[in-house]
């Protein structure tokens, strides 16, 4: 057949790897099995309903009758954050190694401090002051006004330029614009400094025992905010 003519194709040059992932549309669901060194897809399965882990299993276990019809071995899988991916490896693959996939540890972690950023503008929301209608009246009315207006162009920077403190690289003109949107918020600066331990521990250049410092310099500053 020839789609047993392509897995013999496939199998030829299987790396041993393989990256797994669902695409949703609609009611409609494509389960995605890929070779993760070579980017070649090996597999795939198209569902007619959310899928469960039942569904996972089952296609994890077509994938294993023919790797192992072709005398090749799994070596690791890659996927994303979903919970239904581990106990279907664990009970179709046995103790191989799973890891997430870092576009989507990368993904949640920077949803995160987007999300810490929607805070700081919402608590600086909650400071704008109370102003009856009409011109300000007098020395104090006229100061709640510049606060007023001060604030409210603060939050809409922040808000325009958010992008600064998740991008990965920085222009010139992007750190003039986190200067300025964090300046009397260092709560700001501490988020782009968590982006950059996140970014700098998934530096493939990185060995082990450099990544593991990384990784405890970044515990630090989480602690220091709740992203």
């Amino acid at each position: 057949m020839v789609q047993n003519g392509y897995l013999d194709v496939v199998f030829s040059t299987f790396s041993g790897y393989i990256a797994v992932d669902e695409l949703y549309d609609g009611d409609t669901t494509l389960l995605s099995l890929v070779d993760n060194r070579n980017h070649r897809r090996i597999m795939f399965e198209i569902l007619d309903h959310t899928p469960k882990q039942a569904d996972i299993i089952t296609f994890f276990k077509r994938f294993k009758r023919e790797m192992e019809n072709r005398g090749c071995r799994l070596l690791g899988v890659t996927t994303d954050g979903s919970p239904l991916y581990p106990e279907a490896i664990r009970q179709v693959f046995g103790p191989v190694p799973h890891q997430i996939c870092v576009f989507h540890v990368l993904k949640e972690i920077n949803k995160a401090i987007l999300k810490a950023v929607a805070q700081v503008r919402r608590d600086l929301g909650k400071e704008l002051p109370k102003m009856p209608r009409g011109r300000p009246k007098g020395k104090e009315g006229r100061q709640a006004a510049r606060k007023k207006s001060r604030l409210e162009h603060k939050i809409a920077d922040i808000f325009k330029y958010r992008h600064v403190i998740v991008a990965r690289h920085l222009s010139a003109e992007d750190q003039k614009n986190l200067a300025r949107i964090s300046r009397g918020l260092p709560i700001l600066r501490t988020l782009r400094t968590i982006a950059d331990d996140v970014y700098r521990l998934f530096d493939r250049r990185c060995l082990m025992t450099t990544a593991q410092k990384k990784l405890g310099k970044l515990r630090k500053h989480l602690y220091s905010v709740n992203v």
